[in-house]
């Protein structure tokens, strides 16, 4: 992409680590002329101004925040995507484009489909397999999507030109680029980063309320960190991840009760070598991947 072809304006909805970390890198490659940022949290919108992540601000969604935008990207939690849209939908001039970043792509396309149906074919679904358990303007930085994932899942009725745009600008910013339907998403997603999180409150919440969770957290060291780095992230937004993408985790979790389930037997009868192979397969798999990365 070239300064050219760049948007002059992008309104981000949600000023935050993934649509912050966007507009920083977009910024300092000159590919956008002005970012006007939307957050309901007057200080983090402050903090966003000043670190010079936005050049406009403003504490709701209204016409002169949205009109005359090229790009309109929502980044906040997915379970306020139809809301947005509804409100989004009587403001937007016809070029607009629109994207979001959630990390369940069927319910962002029904939200698409029902609140924003004459822009539809400007509506692109995407999501960035890039974050950490830091959120807000603060934790916004230069460089995020480096090689990392971005999937888009097209709807089946996007226009050509605004496919290209968010595919391009994403690509500007480091990622490569890939597309998938959004069932398949959704279910990928679910495996892969939808349960761990789930796994890793639930192992937090029995420490936590166990009679003697005060002693465990005092011996608490590297392994427990490691394990629960994502238990630390924001709990409004995994609330609304699991909740939209519920029917995949629901299969999951009962896949997970019948590997907790394999394992309390082979514990109950001292299967030192069923553990061992079941360890060994696991890590296998694990290496595996890692040796990938």
């Amino acid at each position: 992409m070239t300064a050219h072809s760049a948007p002059k304006n992008i309104t981000l909805i949600g000023v935050g680590l993934i649509g912050g970390s966007f507009v920083l890198d977009l910024k300092h490659k000159g590919l956008v002329g002005a970012v006007t940022g939307i957050d309901l949290d007057r200080s983090n919108l402050d903090r966003a101004l000043e670190r010079k992540v936005i050049d406009r601000a403003f504490d709701h969604i209204c016409a002169e925040a949205v009109g005359g935008a090229d790009l309109v990207m929502v980044a906040t939690p997915v379970a306020t995507l139809p809301a947005v849209c509804a409100e989004l939908a009587p403001l937007l001039d016809g070029h607009t484009v629109i994207t979001d970043v959630g990390s369940t792509k069927q319910s962002a396309i029904d939200a698409f489909r029902q609140y924003l149906p004459q822009q539809l074919p400007r509506c692109i679904a995407a999501h960035p397999i890039a974050g950490s358990d830091r959120s807000g303007a603060l934790a916004a930085q230069f460089g995020l999507f480096q090689n990392k994932k971005l999937i888009i899942c097209p709807h089946g009725a996007e226009d050509s030109d605004g496919l290209r745009l968010v595919e391009s600008l994403w690509q500007a910013v480091g990622a490569q680029t890939f597309r998938m339907s959004a069932r398949e998403h959704d279910a990928v997603f679910a495996a892969v980063s939808h349960l761990p999180h789930l796994l890793a409150y639930a192992y937090v919440h029995q420490i936590a309320t166990h009679p003697d969770g005060g002693v465990y957290f005092d011996f608490a060291a590297s392994g427990f960190r490691d394990f629960t780095r994502i238990a630390s992230s924001h709990p409004a937004i995994w609330a609304d991840i699991c909740l939209a993408n519920k029917h995949s985790l629901l299969a999951l979790l009962d896949g997970q009760q019948q590997q907790l389930a394999a394992l309390k037997t082979m514990l109950d009868k001292g299967d030192a070598a069923a553990l061992y192979r079941y360890f060994e397969e696991a890590k296998q798999a694990r290496d595996d991947w890692a040796a990938l990365q």
